[in-house]
């Protein structure tokens, strides 16, 4: 029988309405967010379960978002056990899977997502970058145009290796606008810019990175209880040394998502849980490893489904 690894999304898996239902039908999901609301500068209920969705999409806003939503999702899958081999997250949901496997308390993680969030926002602020989908390019190719459209001290880099044929690209405007022309000329299915408040995953991030690495370096982490999947190595990993260094690299470097699922796979995993809002990470799954089985889990009849098949 293969092992089930559990994945947490990350940015851009944001939808207004998330959480409501667990909030209003579940008193685990109330307690927690209205811990979580303690804690925020912001109206989390309102923004999640209302909008406006330009608000919601703020950096700042949507990590706190996503994390508590899908931190809940896992406490309530908890009762009858994760059952998990390994997990991973997808960017921020490094945060989430750390959580869900002991290594680090809800409150600091929240503190800390809460930090990366406004410190990522900030450094999109003071040097505007921005990021583009790269679709039917594989990985040296885009690496490749990135080199050539990095010029005049203006730079754009792979970020997110998501899936065979599906990377995204980060850095300053005019680079990525030059890398998208060139991805265009040599054959790339679709080349968009996305919308997104600064160039994740790119050296723009070093000074939210600098910032953020203090606190990383100060939390309690310790080890998981499974191995946790690392974005910045696509490798297991239940040091907490390695946990706090993959934490502030991940800033500043891409997240390998391709290598992480193959990995596990090759590790033993042959059923992937996405546990908190959307569908996202199922999507890339199924394009990495077409055969696996999988199912998402982000709301209060995706629970019961999850229970009943796991009775």
């Amino acid at each position: 029988m293969s092992d089930t690894a559990f994945l947490f999304p990350g940015q851009a898996s944001q939808f207004v309405g998330m959480g409501r239902d667990l909030y209003e039908g579940e008193p685990l999901a109330r307690a927690m967010y209205d811990r979580a609301v303690r804690q925020l500068p912001f109206d989390l209920l309102k923004l999640s379960f209302e909008g406006p969705v330009e608000e919601l999409t703020q950096t700042r806003v949507t990590q706190p978002a996503i994390f508590v939503h899908s931190v809940i999702i896992s406490q309530l899958l908890s009762p009858r056990g994760l059952r998990m081999a390994a997990t991973a997250g997808h960017s921020l949901g490094e945060y989430s899977a750390l959580v869900a496997s002991g290594a680090i308390g809800f409150d600091q993680a929240l503190q800390l997502v809460a930090l990366r969030g406004e410190l990522m926002q900030n450094a999109g602020d003071e040097r505007p970058g921005t990021m583009a989908a790269i679709l039917g390019m594989d990985p040296d190719a885009v690496d490749g145009l990135c080199g050539e459209a990095s010029s005049n001290g203006e730079v754009v880099v792979a970020a997110n290796l998501n899936a065979p044929g599906q990377i995204a690209v980060s850095g300053d405007v005019a680079a990525v606008e030059r890398a998208i022309e060139l991805a265009k000329a040599r054959g790339a299915r679709r080349a968009m810019k996305l919308n997104v408040s600064g160039a994740f995953h790119s050296p723009l991030m070093a000074p939210a990175a600098a910032k953020l690495a203090e606190k990383v370096r100060a939390a309690t982490i310790r080890p998981p209880s499974v191995p946790v999947y690392q974005n910045v190595s696509a490798l297991p990993t239940k040091d907490p040394g390695e946990i706090r260094e993959g934490l502030i690299a991940q800033l500043t470097r891409p997240v390998r998502w391709i290598e992480t699922i193959r990995n596990m796979s090759a590790d033993g995993v042959g059923t992937y849980i996405e546990v908190g809002p959307g569908s996202v990470l199922q999507g890339l799954v199924k394009r990495i490893l077409p055969e696996v089985k999988g199912m998402s889990v982000g709301n209060r009849e995706q629970v019961s489904a999850y229970q009943t098949e796991m009775d």
